[in-house]
Formats: structure tokens, C-alpha cells, sequence
């Protein structure tokens, strides 16, 4: 038997009245999905525990079958763990966006406009990162480029302080969720300074482009401590994803990070190659288990676009979803796939929240179905809730189902 989850990273959302009170999921157009449901569990799962933040971190380990509270300690060590970063047990990580701020008003009255700076290249964020790098970097803040907008510093000797996700603010102004920390505050200043009139700035506005003016640190924590994958399940692992924090609980679980050419954690990543190289590491390489994750539904619930968020949730159906059940099955392995998203993120509030999420699980060799379609509708009338969300990596690895 091989093992997929395939990840649609904010995919669940709300009723809107732009859709007749259907949410995106059930508006998009997903022929695959559907012929799965039929013969799959449907049901709800609680993948943010109590009192915890709805975010990606969390929510991932949990769904990889981690038990955040045990295992969570900031989200920026576990990207740091993907890049390379060398952590020593006193050093704080914290991530480092850079971020669209407005450019009209004194620093505190500005107000955030994109937490992705238009999702903007790898090789243009590392151009304007160096330019932070040269002036700010010393001992104690050691500046390191990730993904896109994601990057990472580490600060030694540091300390884990509360501190915004930029994500969480769009619009807003930023006066009340900058750091307390005036060293912090006094670098995210000078940023925007260095940042402001850069000449990759000044062309991506010539252009019509959300500019990259501001460096904006949250996330941080300590160098954590998970399990290997392998030793926890008796199974090898992949990961397949664009995004450094994906990658990072990856390598601390100690499976196999993919990278596949042309992904990039947007909506026009390279679908088709993250579905192969999945299909690849199962049938060809040796690997038990796959985790496709597919950030673009995410991203398009941040930006707030209903429209780009349906076609996100379309090309992982058309895109990834059927290449994977198509191979599958012409392989002739027993395989069971998990379809979910991580945690909602509503266009309404374009940030994550920490409802439960819609599930699909399929068997190729049983019907566990009642003839349902997949949406969190659907999945809430189904009455299966699984309240524990760490556990369900032990559902789809052959243990109990509903």
C-alpha cells in the first residue's frame, strides 16, 4: 500500500453571497474529486488544537501527525531548518517577510498592502535582501534568503517575543502590531529607508507592481525537535512543495524534500511536475509516502480574490489530483490518498482562521463512501468529526475509519 496526502493549503472557506451561499470549494469545478468522494470518507477535522494559532505550522504538523503542542516551537526555526540555517539552542529565528507598505504617510501611520509584495521572485527578494544584509547584518542578526517573500533571520543569544503576522493586518495600520523590541523596530525602519527607492522597486512600480519596501518580523522561536517520519510510522517519506516551512518539518522529520522545478508556492506553479514527482517517489523510488502540498488557495484567500481562489482549487483537482489517481491506478498499487486543506483562510477576513476542515479519504481497495460530494458542507453532514488532528496520519496509515 502507498500513501499520499494531498494538501490544498487554505482551500476551506466561507458561504458567499457572490456564489449564491456556496464557498469556493463547492463552486470550483472538480470532476476528480467528485468521482473520488463517492467512494470516499467525507467528514470534518479539527487540525488547529484549542487555543492555539490558526496557522500553516501548526496545522501542517498536525496534519503530518505531529502533535503541536508537543512539537510546535515557532514557525521561522522550521523554516530555518530548510534553507540550511545553522540553529544553536540559543538562538531565536524569526521570519522575514518582505512586505508592501503604503509610502505616503510617517512610518507608524503606514499601512500594509500585500504581505507577499505581489508574490515577487526568489532571485528579485534576494537582490533587495542583500541590500538589508549589508547595512543591518552584524553578530547578533545574521540575515538568510528563502522562497519569494519568505526569508529568515537568526538572533543569537535571541529571545522569543510576540510579534504580528503581516498576514493578519492587511489594510490595517501598522502602528499597533509593530515589535516592542526598539532593535527590532529600529531595523524594520531602516529597511523600508534602504528598500523605498531601490532601483527593482522603482521598476516593479513603473510596471504596475506591488513594490518590496519593507522588511516585517514575526515568527519566532527556538530550534525544534520532531521525530523522524520513518521511525514514528515505519514508512519513508517525501515532501513535495515551493514553501520553506513545508520543507523545513521535512527535514526535521527526516524525509525526503523534492524540489521541483518551476514550483513556487503561487497560483501559476509547476502543478503537473509536483504531481509526478510524487507519483515518481512512490512507484519508481522507493518511498511509502508523499506529501504534495499546494500553496496557491492560500495565497489567493490572503489577496482577498474569490476568483483566483476557485481556480486554484480547480488546477489541484485537474492538475494534481487526476495525474495522481490516473497513475495510480494504471500501476496497479493499493494506495490511499487524504485530501484536505490545512486550515480555512475566508476571503472575508483574508487570514487563516481555526474552524475545522473538510477531509476526503480514499482507498482504492474498499468503498468507504455514502455517495458524497467533497466541501465543508457536505463534510459537516456527513457527523464524522475527528477532534484530534495529529491523529489522523494513523487513519490513513491502515488504522481506524469511520
Amino acid at each position: 500500500m502507498k500513501y499520499l496526502v494531498i494538501l490544498g493549503d487554505g482551500m476551506a472557506d466561507e458561504p458567499q453571497a457572490a456564489l449564491n451561499g456556496q464557498t469556493p470549494l463547492e463552486a470550483a469545478k472538480t470532476p476528480t474529486l467528485d468521482a473520488l468522494a463517492v467512494r470516499s470518507e467525507v467528514g470534518l477535522l479539527k487540525t488547529i488544537p484549542e487555543g492555539m494559532s490558526p496557522g500553516s505550522d501548526t496545522a501542517n504538523l498536525a496534519v503530518m501527525g505531529y502533535n503541536p503542542r508537543q512539537y510546535y516551537t515557532g514557525r521561522s526555526p522550521l523554516e530555518a531548518l530548510s534553507i540550511g540555517v545553522p540553529m544553536k539552542d540559543t538562538d531565536v529565528a524569526m521570519r522575514c517577510n518582505i512586505v508592501t507598505l503604503t509610502e505616503e504617510e510617517p512610518f507608524e501611520q503606514k499601512r500594509i498592502l500585500d504581505h507577499s509584495s505581489g508574490e515577487i521572485s526568489t532571485e528579485d527578494a534576494a537582490v533587495l535582501l542583500e541590500a538589508v544584509r549589508r547595512e543591518l547584518q552584524n553578530e547578533t542578526y545574521q540575515f538568510y534568503v528563502g522562497t519569494s517573500y519568505r526569508h529568515c533571520v537568526i538572533w543569537a543569544n535571541g529571545r522569543v517575543e510576540e510579534l504580528a503576522a503581516p498576514h493578519d493586518h492587511l489594510t490595517e495600520v501598522i502602528g499597533p502590531y509593530l515589535p516592542e523590541n526598539p532593535a527590532l523596530l529600529a531595523m524594520m525602519k531602516r529597511s523600508y529607508e534602504i528598500l523605498v527607492n531601490h532601483p527593482i522597486n522603482l521598476e516593479r512600480k513603473a510596471k504596475g507592481l506591488n513594490p518590496a519596501n519593507c522588511c516585517w518580523f514575526w515568527g519566532a522561536g527556538t530550534r525544534p525537535s520532531v521525530t523522524s517520519f520513518e521511525e514514528k510510522y515505519g514508512k519513508k517519506g517525501v515532501m513535495v512543495s515551493a514553501v520553506d516551512l513545508l520543507k523545513g518539518i521535512a527535514v526535521g522529520a527526516g524525509m525526503r524534500v523534492i524540489t521541483v522545478p518551476g514550483a513556487n508556492g503561487g497560483l501559476n506553479t509547476n502543478y503537473e511536475g509536483k504531481a509526478q514527482a510524487a507519483v515518481d517517489a512512490l512507484l519508481k523510488e522507493g518511498a511509502d509516502f508523499a506529501y504534495i502540498h499546494l500553496e496557491a488557495p492560500d495565497e489567493m484567500g490572503h489577496q482577498g480574490s474569490l476568483e483566483r481562489k476557485i481556480q486554484a482549487i480547480e488546477y489541484l483537482d485537474a492538475r494534481v489530483v487526476r495525474i495522481v489517481r490516473e497513475q495510480m491506478d494504471a500501476s496497479g498499487e493499493p494506495y490511499r490518498m487524504l485530501v484536505l486543506p490545512d486550515h480555512p483562510t475566508p476571503l472575508r477576513i483574508r487570514t487563516h482562521s481555526a474552524e475545522p476542515v473538510p477531509y476526503l479519504l480514499y482507498d482504492s481497495t474498499r468503498n468507504l463512501g455514502g455517495g458524497r460530494l467533497y466541501n465543508e458542507k457536505t463534510a459537516k453532514e456527513s457527523g464524522i468529526f475527528r477532534e484530534e488532528g495529529f491523529r489522523m496520519m494513523d487513519v490513513l496509515l491502515g488504522g481506524d475509519l469511520s
